[in-house]
C-alpha cells in the first residue's frame, strides 16, 4: 500500500469552487495532503473574484470546508493563489495585500509587514500554503502573465519578492515561488496552445536574480513553468525537464518543495497523455504535481502507481517526492 499512497501524496487537485469533499475524502483518506482552492477560468483572465464568488462565499464558509477535509487528513496543504500584483483568490476574505503601485512606494520592511498581515488571516482560515510570488521579469511579450508580475527591473522584483516571502512565511504559509527558471517572453498563453520560450540561456539566467533572491530569503517552495525552454530543453516543458529542475537543485542551491504548473496545459503535455506528463514530471525530479480535480483524480493516481510496478518510474524517486511534500504538511 506504500506505493499507492505516494502516489496520491504527489498531486496537488485544483478545484474551482468548494464543491469538492467528494473528490477529496477518498483521495485523503488514501494518502493524499493537498489541495488548490482555485478560481474559475474567466477570473483567472480577468484577474479578479466574480461578483457571484463574492457574495456566496465569506470566511465561516471556507473554515468550514477546510476543516471537513481535516478530519480525513489532520496534515494538509491547503493551496491557493494569492498573487501581489495579480490573482488573489482571498479576496476580500483577509487583509489585502499591497498594489504594485502601493509595493513600490512603501519600505520593504512595511512591504513585509502587509503580506505578514494578509497570511496571518489566511492561516486562520486554514490555509497553509500561496502560489506566488510570482518572480518573472518580462520584458517582452507574454499574454500568460500580463498584470501578474512585478515589475522589468529585476533588482526591484528581487526585493520585493524576498519581503513577501519573508511576510507570509513569519505567518506561516508556505510561498512558492514561480515560475522557474523565469519567462520573459512567450508568445501566447502556454495553457492554451504549445508555446516555448526562445529566449538565449544568457538572458534567462540574468532574469533569473530573482529566484535566488527567494532562495536566499527562504523560500519553501518553487514552482517550475509550463512550457519549454529551447535553450536548455527543447522537447520538455521546463516542469517535466531533468536538465532544468537539476539546474534548480544544483546550481541554484534549492533543497525544497519542487511544484509543477498545471500538467493539462497544451504546452506542457506536448501530445503526452496526462499520466505520462506526470511521471515525466516525477522522474525529472519534482515533488508536487498539480493538476485539475475531478473524478478521473484517483485513476491518475492509480496509473503513476503502475508506472512504479511496470518499472517506468522508481518506487524511492515516488518516495522522496511523496516524503517531502508530506514534511510541508501542517496541521
Amino acid at each position: 500500500m506504500t506505493i499507492e499512497r505516494d502516489a496520491r501524496a504527489v498531486f496537488l487537485p485544483a478545484f474551482d469552487s468548494l464543491d469538492f469533499y467528494d473528490v477529496m475524502e477518498p483521495f485523503l483518506l488514501n494518502g493524499g495532503c493537498s489541495i488548490l482552492i482555485g478560481e474559475s477560468r474567466s477570473e483567472y483572465v480577468a484577474r479578479r473574484m466574480s461578483k457571484e464568488r463574492l457574495l456566496k462565499e465569506n470566511a465561516s464558509l471556507l473554515i468550514e470546508k477546510i476543516s471537513r477535509l481535516r478530519v480525513a487528513r489532520p496534515r494538509l496543504i491547503v493551496a491557493v493563489d494569492e498573487e501581489m500584483a495579480g490573482i488573489r483568490r482571498l479576496e476580500r476574505l483577509v487583509p489585502p495585500l499591497p498594489s504594485l503601485v502601493e509595493a513600490r512606494s512603501l519600505s520593504l520592511v512595511e512591504v513585509e509587514r502587509r503580506c505578514f498581515e494578509n497570511a496571518k488571516a489566511a492561516r486562520a482560515l486554514g490555509v497553509t500554503m500561496y502560489l506566488a510570488p510570482i518572480a518573472d521579469v518580462v520584458d517582452g511579450q507574454n499574454p500568460w502573465l500580463a498584470g501578474r508580475t512585478l515589475g522589468t527591473d529585476k533588482e526591484e522584483v528581487s526585493r520585493l519578492v524576498a519581503a513577501y516571502i519573508r511576510g507570509v512565511q513569519r505567518a506561516g504559509i508556505i510561498a512558492t515561488t514561480k515560475h522557474f527558471p523565469g519567462f520573459n517572453h512567450l508568445e501566447a498563453d502556454p495553457a492554451l496552445v504549445d508555446v516555448s520560450l526562445n529566449t538565449s540561456r544568457d538572458k534567462i539566467l540574468s532574469n533569473a536574480e530573482p529566484f535566488h533572491a527567494a532562495i536566499k530569503a527562504g523560500t519553501k517552495a518553487i514552482m517550475v513553468g509550463p512550457a519549454p525552454v529551447i535553450t536548455i530543453d527543447p522537447e520538455n516543458a521546463a516542469c517535466t525537464s531533468e536538465p532544468i529542475i537539476s539546474m534548480l537543485r544544483r546550481d541554484f542551491g534549492f533543497d525544497g518543495l519542487i511544484v509543477t504548473d498545471d500538467l493539462d496545459a497544451p504546452a506542457t503535455m506536448r501530445q503526452r497523455t496526462l499520466l505520462d506528463t506526470a511521471v515525466a514530471s516525477l522522474n525529472a525530479g519534482a515533488d508536487l504535481l498539480l493538476v485539475a480535480g475531478g473524478l478521473d483524480l484517483e485513476e491518475l493516481c492509480d496509473g503513476v502507481g503502475e508506472a512504479v510496478k511496470n518499472g517506468e518510474l522508481a518506487a524511492a524517486r515516488l518516495a522522496i517526492a511523496a516524503n517531502r511534500v508530506r514534511v510541508h504538511a501542517s496541521a
